[in-house]
């Protein structure tokens, strides 16, 4: 076998082992980003937990059929970069989206979300949910507003009797 079929086998193991390990993959259109965009999107994904990869269509579409993923030749086409969330479903599409929004550049092609396929449209919309540290100060907030309410309450009366 030669050199080069191996190490293609390689990359097709480490694709599957990155998709198997991901709770979400963003499939992007990078064309067009400059050094310094592509730089500066880079660090907040790493900073977010989120490995961003360009990958050989042909080896990604090999990937995904070794594990029984098919139906994505639509969206390997053209240039492709993957973004895999490793500890969040919204950390990658969302700021993937940001730097397409932000840039004008990157096209979003589709996705897979625990396991399912996704499209643009979804991608987009898991984007504009806020982040798990965010949601958990907004419960945070919901849960204690109303023992602050009775609180304030029982003091005014308190202060009432009191006068």
């Amino acid at each position: 076998m030669s050199a080069n079929l191996e190490a293609k086998k390689e990359i097709v193991e480490e694709i599957k082992n990155k998709i198997q390990s991901s709770i979400s993959l963003t499939f992007v259109d990078y064309r067009g980003l400059t050094v310094e965009e592509d730089t500066k999107m880079r660090r907040a994904l790493r900073e977010a937990g989120v490995e961003y990869k360009v990958y050989k269509n042909r080896l990604l579409s090999k990937a995904l059929a070794d594990l029984g993923m098919t139906g994505y030749d639509d969206i390997l086409q053209g240039t492709t970069a993957v973004a895999f969330g490793m500890q969040d479903e919204v950390s990658g599409p969302r700021i993937i989206v940001e730097t397409s929004e932000n840039t004008k550049k990157m096209q979003v092609k589709g996705g897979i979300l625990n396991g399912s396929r996704v499209d643009a449209d979804m991608v987009n919309q898991l984007a504009k949910i806020p982040s798990k540290e965010v949601l958990i100060s907004k419960l945070l907030y919901l849960l204690q507003s109303p023992v602050r309410s009775v609180a304030i309450a029982l003091n005014a009366i308190a202060e009432k009797q009191g006068a």
